[in-house]
């Protein structure tokens, strides 16, 4: 997992400058900038208004060092590294005798919970490591003790192995956060630090703790408790039980996080993550709409880089489109998944497969909302792009299945398992995922949608439930990889061919997984209506009118 990061991450930085070199925009005011390089080039940073008031009081001489730190350390507990060194930069020109300041530019030298370190930041790392040190003697003891955990990170022998380096790091960290239990950045950077131990991989797919993770937790929700403001642990907890099978205890945190740092689009789009996971679809669109116009603010004042522009700023418009279409708003979801896809240009998705996802979007998010036509008329996209070409068969057989036209259903079936066969067995999609598998799924999917149309009920119940095994053991991610949950198919099916007691359990169990989405909420209504339990029928159809408030589709079953 560490290693794919690593490669998946230097190749957005690859990428990025390469559509930079070849004349394209890659922001929005544009161009991005490489990771923590160029500095010299830059501007003279902005000290911002618009991240809130969070401080931690550190030693120095000058006021201005200390707003520059703040700054830098807000910015770095919003995941953005690049501002993050610029500001703690410019508090060491204010300061040079900062230890702290130069502690700052190791913290965003070193590995995050979504990008790895490499050797050139490594090197950067040690040289900020040696300026700490030297001027550590003037510093607090919990400020010498930070210092002195995160030398344990960096070292000049080139065989040191990371893993063991992490560990070291984690293991003074932990040391500093019992021996200063009322400084609370010791122990939220005690908890960044061992959530890198093991980054996207904190729970188990049946969602059990991975070892180090109630530490992780229990030590968020002391700070929190300490300080239920306090930006980084609101934003590490997200992450820390976002996966988990109870992500509604970060929803007071995600609440709480929203408005704290208005201007950093990363941490106004995190409270999403848990809205996702609890069935808060509006709030989780206007927090990923907030996200983007915080950040084309953002990029109108500072050259962001790469990995920002590349991943963050995208991520929050993947967002949008996603839970947009679990509200049934067709036409924002389609709006969204297109700008989604203009921000994977070409020259990206050549040097980088893994984004495919992108021009597929708009594709998968025609067939969502039932606009056959559209989808037919949807030009084939590049024969290079063996993913998009597979998605783009799959959506093609289901508008044809949807007309009654059986054949030419039948034929993209062909092609979407000849283009299958074809995907070498390691090449991922989404960056975590086989995109062989993920072709199987649709190929499933679309088969057991031809074989109900065709009448074989047992076919396609077989197909559509191998569908379903297929995306329940996909990693966690969010948004997930495939465009909609498929047990909504399935359930569709079940009850058409009157199963309903069949239909209902598939129902439930996709609200367990994707709580309220008012598609499962209309199938699970009729299931029980077919079933005679009126009742519920008429709680969960009450349910349903408030989840489909924003929609502007009619349904007529759990998918078009």
């Amino acid at each position: 997992m560490r290693l794919q990061r690593s490669i998946i991450l230097s190749a957005v930085l690859l990428v990025v400058a390469g559509c930079a070199m070849q004349g394209q925009d890659t922001t929005v005011q544009g161009q991005a900038q490489g990771d923590h390089k160029g500095h010299a080039a830059d501007a003279r940073p902005v000290l911002y208004d618009s991240l809130g008031s969070y401080s931690y009081r550190i030693t120095t001489t000058s006021p201005d060092a200390q707003r520059w730190f703040d700054q830098g350390l807000r910015l770095m507990y919003g995941f953005n590294h690049h501002e993050a060194q610029r500001a703690f930069k410019e508090a060491a020109r204010l300061d040079p005798r900062c230890a702290m300041c130069y502690w700052g530019i190791v913290m965003t030298e070193g590995g995050n919970y979504n990008h790895p370190t490499d050797a050139e930041r490594e090197t950067r790392a040690l040289a900020a490591v040696k300026q700490a040190e030297a001027l550590a003697a003037g510093a607090r003891p919990v400020e010498r003790a930070m210092i002195q955990a995160v030398g344990k990170r960096h070292s000049a022998d080139p065989q040191a192995k990371r893993e063991a380096l992490d560990r070291a790091y984690a293991d003074a960290m932990r040391e500093a956060a019992r021996q200063f239990p009322d400084d609370l950045e010791a122990s939220t950077f005690f908890a960044d630090s061992m959530m890198n131990l093991r980054p996207w991989n904190l729970w188990t797919p049946e969602g059990a703790a991975q070892p180090g993770t109630e530490e992780i937790v229990q030590t968020l929700e002391r700070v929190i408790a300490r300080n239920p403001n306090h930006p980084g642990a609101l934003h590490l907890y997200i992450h820390a039980v976002e996966a988990s099978t109870q992500p509604a205890r970060a929803e007071a945190a995600a609440d709480r996080l929203r408005p704290l740092m208005p201007g950093a689009g990363h941490m106004v789009h995190m409270p999403s993550h848990i809205y996702w996971r609890v069935g808060r679809y509006t709030d989780a669109v206007n927090s990923n709409a907030a996200a983007v116009q915080a950040d084309r603010a953002y990029f109108k004042t500072s050259q962001p880089s790469m990995i920002y522009r590349g991943l963050y700023y995208p991520h929050n418009i993947d967002f949008i489109w996603h839970s947009a279409s679990m509200q049934g708003r067709n036409a924002e979801t389609n709006r969204a998944a297109r700008e989604f896809a203009e921000n994977a240009p070409a020259e990206m998705i050549k040097a980088m497969p893994d984004m495919e996802t992108a021009p597929a979007a708009p594709i998968v998010a025609l067939a969502r909302f039932g606009r056959w036509d559209e989808v037919l008329a949807y030009p084939a996209p590049p024969r290079e792009w063996s993913y998009t070409s597979g998605v783009w068969r799959y959506a093609r057989g289901i508008a044809f299945n949807a007309k009654g036209q059986a054949a030419d259903a039948a034929r993209e079936l062909r092609e979407l398992e000849t283009i299958r066969e074809s995907v070498p067995a390691e090449r991922t999609v989404a960056f975590f995922f086989r995109a062989k598998n993920m072709l199987q799924l649709a190929a499933n999917l679309l088969a057991g949608e031809i074989a109900a149309k065709s009448g074989d009920i047992s076919t396609a119940d077989r197909l559509l439930r191998a569908a379903v095994a297929e995306q329940d053991a996909h990693w966690f991610t969010e948004p997930p990889p495939w465009y909609f949950p498929v047990r909504q198919s399935l359930g569709a099916v079940l009850l058409q061919a009157g199963r309903a007691a069949d239909a209902e359990v598939v129902y439930r169990e996709d609200l367990r997984r994707n709580p309220e989405n008012g598609w499962s909420l209309f199938g699970l209504a009729q299931s029980l209506k077919a079933q005679g339990k009126t009742a519920e029928a008429t709680q969960v159809e009450a349910r349903f009118q408030k989840a489909w408030a924003q929609a502007d589709v009619r349904l007529t079953a759990s998918r078009f």
